[in-house]
C-alpha cells in the first residue's frame, strides 16, 4: 500500500502538468478553434523566466507569478502579431504558423549564450524535502506541484464562473456569431484566450522544473499533453483536467510495473482506448457544451 500510495502521488503530480499544459491547448482551441502547437514551447519559456527571476533574487512564489505573467504577455503578443492575421484562414496554415512559433521560441532560447544550450536547476525551498503521508514518505516536490494546481484549478473557475472576462470568453468559445451580436469583441478575447493558456502553460513550466530540471527541450514534454486534452474531449476544461490526471496515473504506475518501454507508449494506448470508447473523449458531446 506505501509503493502504491507513492506512485499514486507522483502521477497526479505527473498529471497536473498535463492538465495544465492541455488545459492551454483547450482554451485556445475554443476561443479560436486553432490547436497552438507551440504550447509546449510556452511551457518552456515560462521555466526558463522562472530560472531567471529566481537567478536575480526573487522568491520562488514570486518567481512562479512572475514567470506566468511574462509568458502571459508573450502569449499575448504572439496572437496579436502571428495569429491574427490569419484569422479566417484555413486550419492548415494556422496550425503550420504555431509550429513554426514553437521552433522560433525554442531556436531563440537555445540562441542565448550560457543558457539554452545546458541544463540547469531551479532552486526551491522544498528541493530535496519529503513528507510524511500515511506512514510513506512523499516528495515535497509532488505535494507543490499538486497544492499549486488546485489553487490555479479554482482560481480559473472563478474566473470562468463570476468574472465578466471569464463570461465574455466562454460565450465566445460557445457562440462566437451570437458573442460578436451582442458586442463582445472577438480579437479581444482571442488574446486573453492566448496569454491565459501561455500564463498557464508557463505555471507548469516552473512546476515541473524542478522535476525535470530546465533545458530548451522542455517542449517535447509538454507535447504529452496532447493526448490527455485528447482523452478528456479536445473541447472540455473539466476534460483537459481529468485527462492529464488519467495520464499522469496511467504513466506513473506503468512505469513500475510494466516492462521497459511501456511507460512512453502508455499515453497513445489510452488515447486509443478512451477513442475506442468514446470518439468524442471521456468529457465530450453534451459535457463540452458547458465547460
Amino acid at each position: 500500500m506505501s509503493q502504491i500510495l507513492s506512485l499514486a502521488i507522483a502521477g497526479v503530480a505527473a498529471g497536473c502538468v498535463y492538465a495544465l499544459v492541455a488545459l492551454g491547448f483547450v482554451l485556445i482551441h475554443k476561443a479560436t478553434g486553432v490547436v497552438n502547437f507551440a504550447q509546449g514551447e510556452l511551457m518552456m519559456l515560462g521555466g526558463f523566466a522562472g530560472l531567471a527571476l529566481a537567478a536575480v533574487g526573487w522568491p520562488w512564489p514570486l518567481a512562479l507569478a512572475g514567470a506566468a505573467l511574462a509568458v502571459a504577455l508573450c502569449g499575448l503578443l504572439a496572437e496579436r502579431a502571428v495569429l491574427r492575421p490569419l484569422i479566417d484562414q484555413p486550419h492548415i496554415p494556422v496550425v503550420m504558423t504555431t509550429l513554426g512559433l514553437g521552433f522560433m521560441l525554442k531556436g531563440g532560447v537555445t540562441m542565448l549564450p550560457g543558457w539554452g544550450t545546458e541544463t540547469h536547476a531551479l532552486p526551491t525551498p522544498f528541493a530535496g524535502r519529503a513528507v510524511e503521508l500515511a506512514g510513506t514518505p512523499v516528495a515535497a516536490d509532488h505535494l507543490v506541484v499538486i497544492g499549486v494546481t488546485a489553487l490555479l484549478g479554482l482560481a480559473l473557475f472563478i474566473f470562468f464562473r463570476h468574472a465578466t472576462l471569464g463570461k465574455a470568453l466562454r460565450a465566445t468559445a460557445q457562440n462566437p456569431l451570437g458573442a460578436r451580436l451582442v458586442g463582445i469583441p472577438l480579437a479581444r478575447m482571442h488574446g486573453l484566450a492566448w496569454a491565459l493558456a501561455a500564463g498557464v502553460a508557463a505555471v507548469a513550466g516552473v512546476l515541473l522544473a524542478p522535476v525535470t530540471f530546465v533545458h530548451a527541450h522542455m517542449g517535447l514534454i509538454g507535447l504529452k499533453a496532447l493526448p490527455a486534452a485528447v482523452i478528456g474531449g479536445f473541447g472540455s476544461v473539466p476534460g483537459a483536467v481529468a485527462g492529464g490526471l488519467l495520464l499522469g496515473l496511467v504513466e506513473s504506475f506503468a512505469g513500475f510495473y510494466a516492462p521497459d518501454g511501456i511507460k512512453d507508449v502508455a499515453a497513445h494506448v489510452l488515447v486509443l482506448a478512451v477513442l475506442l470508447w468514446r470518439p468524442a473523449g471521456l468529457f465530450g458531446g453534451r459535457a463540452q457544451e458547458n465547460a
